[in-house]
């Protein structure tokens, strides 16, 4: 009778990649804790703060989307449908980062209740893609 084992694959994120998919929660985290702030008091400060806070965290998603995309097309790597999850999620959270960039460029006014929606969803995404960046990858043996 065959017995099939998992094993972890041998294959592991780059330190530099895994701090490049870690650095956009916290700073989505803040933006999304501005909004609220700014949902809860209408200081218009605390716009300013998330406009930051989201455009530090794109920074950071943008660079981790471009390394997701050459690791997945990279010749010497097993390609699995993991690695183009990643990609995909890591494409979601910078284009929704990027469109909630923009709703927070309008006036403080203008931006609510999408810009806490937005902040919500993105804040999630980044979340999920570190999450399935760092989740153990298995295959399985036949003996």
């Amino acid at each position: 009778m065959a017995t099939t084992h998992a094993r972890l694959a041998g294959r592991g994120l780059h330190p530099l990649h895994t701090t490049l998919l870690a650095f956009p929660i916290p700073l989505f985290l803040g933006g999304l804790l501005s909004d609220w702030a700014y949902s809860s008091t209408y200081h218009v400060q605390w716009t300013n703060f998330a406009s930051w806070l989201i455009a530090g965290a794109l920074v950071f998603s943008g660079f981790a989307l471009l390394w997701s995309v050459i690791e997945s097309l990279r010749a010497d790597r097993p390609r699995s449908g993991s690695n183009w999850l990643l990609v995909g999620l890591a494409a979601a959270t910078f284009v929704l980062g990027f469109v909630n960039a923009l709703v927070h460029a309008k006036d403080g006014w203008a931006t609510m209740p999408e810009a806490l929606i937005l902040s919500v969803i993105v804040t999630i995404l980044a979340v999920a893609t570190l999450w399935i960046a760092l989740a153990p990858r298995r295959r399985g043996e036949v003996e």
